[in-house]
């Protein structure tokens, strides 16, 4: 039978955020640890990893003012659990669901385990709902679907964050009379990159629909490795128990691994690629799978994690594992950024496997899928003329190659850019791709139908014939 409530007096030692404790026994793996400091001051641990008679146990709120003889611990026999309530929605909390705005902790019952629970992969239902983010190059090239775990690449410096934010503020359901809530974490953020967001949602009106779990870049850094887990067990429950559709946009991935890589080397575990511990693919596994739709539940979980690729290097590994894992990426450029491009989205390397399955005919527009793939494949034949121009020079160009450079230039300034409080519905942002679509020759369009062009190509360049 699990003893619970023993307490320990002193520890073997104290490495970092990590305490190790000797001869115990009938402790478990990913227990939760009540460890008293000499000045009787208490915070929480979980079991890391256990022997026959050592425990290792990472601490929350660090190991400051912690010492080897006189610090207690006691065993708790269950593992980190979170309280859960939809009164969260509209508040701000730290990594392990404390209130961080000053007001009380929600008043509910309902206690959850942040490791969430095994999901049978019969019992998943196939996600085929269009999300509508009111970004063009997301909504028409990049779609997301309700159910799908769709992460933003980004690098230092882009503007991931005002990306993600503008999606929280801006992201619904079409055509559904619905719940719809948005659970936002954050880890290893400064304080002024926090007060953005929340600044943000207040002024838009949107924080009353929003769980906010902030985990500062002061704050410890084994606190990231839970944050994520709150987040999505509060997802959970406000998904598969009280049957809402659940957003969770997570930033940064990339923080969140190096807490990983830290925790790993001060236990001594042999690195792997880059020095990350060599389970670091079923970690992040641990968290994307928990996305999804359930068959016999009305909720679902959507994911955007966002990841800052260093030295923007998409085969590193954190980018490389996570694009294994998820059903796609929304991938950020920096030379779009510099020319002034919001949001600065590369179309080619983006993908959004789900895509095909989420618009056309009775969920966005019958054309949605031919002019996608008409737009993908024009401007992958702009790149090529504008690497031959680099080369011959423009005024040796065929006017047809001409005109595909004149394309470019519209679509990355018309259709891809727009201002971070500019909210496109698809039918804007499909007018907008045909109007893009209309600067090259009839001739050129081959991956739409002859009835599409004559109802969206030849009409409108008729009417602005007869206007002119």
């Amino acid at each position: 039978m699990k003893v619970s409530g023993l307490e320990y007096r002193g520890v073997s030692s104290i490495d970092g955020p990590l305490v190790f404790i000797e001869n115990i026994s009938n402790v478990a793996f990913d227990e939760l640890v009540e460890i008293t400091s000499p000045n009787g001051e208490t915070r929480l641990g979980q079991v890391l990893d256990v022997t026959a008679t050592t425990a290792v146990v990472q601490v929350f709120g660090g190991t400051e003012n912690l010492s080897q003889r006189d610090t207690k611990t006691r065993f708790l026999g269950e593992s980190l659990r979170i309280p859960v309530s939809k009164d969260m929605l509209g508040r701000v909390f730290d990594g392990l669901a404390r209130p961080k705005d000053g007001l009380p902790a929600p008043l509910t019952t309902e206690r959850r385990d942040v490791n969430g629970m095994p999901v049978n992969p019969y019992a998943r239902e196939y996600p085929r709902d269009f999300i509508q983010t009111g970004i063009s190059s997301i909504d028409l090239m990049n779609t997301l679907v309700r159910g799908q775990k769709l992460p933003i690449f980004s690098g230092n410096g882009l503007p991931h964050n005002r990306m993600a934010a503008q999606i929280a503020r801006q992201a619904k359901l079409l055509n559904e009379n619905v719940e719809f809530a948005i659970v936002f974490a954050a880890m290893g953020v400064k304080y002024d990159v926090a007060r953005f967001f929340i600044d943000s949602f207040e002024k838009s009106g949107v924080l009353h629909n929003v769980a906010m779990f902030l985990s500062l870049a002061d704050d410890p850094s084994v606190e990231r490795l839970i944050t994520p887990r709150s987040a999505l067990t509060l997802a959970e429950y406000l998904a598969f128990d009280l049957g809402m559709h659940v957003l969770v946009i997570i930033t940064d991935m990339s923080n969140y691994c190096e807490a990983l890589r830290e925790i790993a080397t001060a236990r001594g575990e042999i690195p792997s690629r880059k020095g990350y511990p060599g389970y670091l693919y079923s970690d992040l596994a641990s968290m994307y799978e928990r996305a999804g739709r359930l068959r016999d539940r009305e909720g679902s979980i959507t994911q955007m994690p966002i990841l800052t690729m260093p030295s923007d290097d998409i085969s590193h590994p954190i980018p490389d594992l996570t694009g294994y894992i998820t059903e796609g990426q929304i991938v950020l450029e920096r030379d779009m950024h510099q020319r002034g491009i919001y949001p600065p989205v590369a179309c080619l390397p983006s993908l959004s496997r789900l895509m095909k399955d989420g618009i056309g005919k009775g969920r966005t527009r019958p054309d949605h899928p031919h002019v996608a793939s008409q737009l993908f494949a024009a401007y992958s034949k702009v790149k090529d003329i504008r690497s031959l121009a680099s080369v011959i020079g423009e005024e040796e160009l065929s006017p047809v190659d001409k005109q595909y450079l004149k394309f470019g230039v519209e679509f990355e300034n018309r259709l891809i850019a727009q201002g971070e409080y500019e909210n496109r519905s698809i039918e804007e942002t499909l007018a907008i791709g045909w109007d893009v679509l209309r600067i090259l020759p009839r001739s050129e369009l081959l991956r739409v139908t002859e009835e599409e062009l004559v109802e969206y190509y030849d009409q409108k360049t008729a009417e602005t014939k007869k206007e002119g």
